[in-house]
């Protein structure tokens, strides 16, 4: 499983569009989620993680959900990237919906 920083994640999102999947709950991302971040909370990913494509950039609050995600995620054959530190260290804007 590949791992990157929140930081680095940042300086991703300033030079390219890229897809970003955020694995907590509906309440959780709705107090505020990286910019462009698509939820499919943990507890629905065995369900719906045919919407997810390789590439794909998995984060949570810390980090520990997200490479949870990527782990399941590797095993259904996909390869995303876990985001270390999670939308606590993410150090831009969020956004609320």
């Amino acid at each position: 499983m590949q791992t990157i920083d929140a930081g680095q994640l940042k300086l991703l999102t300033e030079n390219k569009k890229v897809i970003i999947i955020d694995v907590r709950e509906d309440f959780e991302y709705r107090n505020g989620h990286v910019p462009e971040a698509k939820n499919i909370p943990l507890s629905q990913l065995e369900e719906k993680y045919q919407e997810i494509t390789d590439g794909s950039y998995i984060i949570c609050q810390s980090g520990a959900r997200s490479a949870r995600a990527c782990q399941y995620l590797l095993s259904k054959g996909i390869e995303t990237i876990n985001i270390s530190g999670g939308t606590s260290a993410w150090d831009g804007q969020l956004d609320f919906d």
